[in-house]
């Protein structure tokens, strides 16, 4: 008698992926096919998953590197990486409901597992730090933008949650150091038409009609840098740092815009100056007025 489906349990904050083993005739391993069909994946970082016990059937039983392939079957597997750099900023949990989580988050902290980062997330470190394998996250930051993020804890409610953002119900303010211009009047409004660039994790302003809009005040100035208050009315990838840079006014420390600058993945000199200063909407679910801000500052 097969034994029923297991959940596989959360470790170290990592919860389990899950594949499904197509029909084919071309391994005669698991392993053969994971390494086959994840080609960005070291064969070495596999073999240390089955050696380490981090790969499982469906009811739970642990594999090996000799577990013979069954078509149409899922497995789950735990993504752990030898060598990951620590990023030495911390989270602070601002506030926490039932179904909420809000979050004060730093520079150069990832939100979720991807490429090189996995127990360096956020997403995994507020996982070790609550317990909850069912934390997502209702919407994103840059790596590079610090600032304040929520969380669903339950995924019953969070659909409500994603729907505001969504509909655009939800209003955020940004704040931002860039150069200062005394050719430009603000406040102002920017539209413009946004889409993937090249390098392909940056984007591009092209001609066409404007899916990218964002609100710009002027907050203070030194004649040199100025600090500017960003309310994005659309949510695109990059925007407030694109919208910036068209006008002439490129983010301190952007690593992307006006141009591509690489730096070395354990520099944390020179953090991005931009900041999800706040967020504020009508709760679904308690009907109440919800604000919350940022405890960090930019400065000229």
């Amino acid at each position: 008698m097969n034994k029923p489906d297991f959940t596989p349990p959360m470790l170290h904050g990592v919860t389990a992926s899950k594949v499904f083993l197509i029909a084919q005739n071309e391994h005669d391993t698991i392993y053969g096919f994971l390494c086959a069909h994840f080609p960005h994946i070291q064969a070495i970082e596999w073999q240390q998953r089955f050696d380490d016990g981090l790969v499982f059937d469906l009811s739970g039983e642990k594999l090996t590197r000799y577990s013979p392939y069954q078509n149409n079957q899922h497995i789950y597997y735990y993504r752990f990486l030898a060598h990951e750099i620590t990023v030495p900023f911390e989270h602070e949990i601002i506030f926490e409901n039932d179904d909420l989580l809000v979050v004060d988050k730093p520079h150069f902290l990832t939100m979720t597992p991807t490429g090189q980062y996995v127990q360096q997330t956020l997403l995994v470190r507020l996982k070790q730090q609550t317990g909850n394998a069912e934390l997502t996250p209702i919407h994103r930051l840059d790596r590079e933008t610090a600032g304040i993020v929520l969380f669903s804890k339950r995924p019953e409610t969070r659909g409500l949650y994603q729907q505001l953002f969504a509909t655009r119900q939800i209003e955020k303010i940004y704040h931002a150091i860039a150069p200062y211009s005394s050719e430009l009047s603000f406040p102002t409004t920017t539209k413009y038409r946004m889409k993937k660039g090249e390098p392909f994790y940056t984007m591009q302003i092209v001609d066409g009609q404007s899916n990218s809009e964002t609100r710009i005040e002027l907050l203070e100035h030194n004649h040199i840098w100025a600090k500017y208050c960003l309310y994005p009315k659309t949510g695109k990838q990059h925007q407030l740092r694109v919208h910036l840079n068209a006008l002439g006014l490129p983010i301190c420390h952007d690593p992307f815009y006006p141009t591509v600058a690489h730096k070395a993945d354990d520099d944390f000199s020179q953090p991005l100056q931009l900041l999800a200063k706040s967020l504020s909407f009508h709760d679904p679910i308690t009907q109440k007025r919800l604000e919350f801000s940022s405890k960090k500052e930019l400065f000229l």
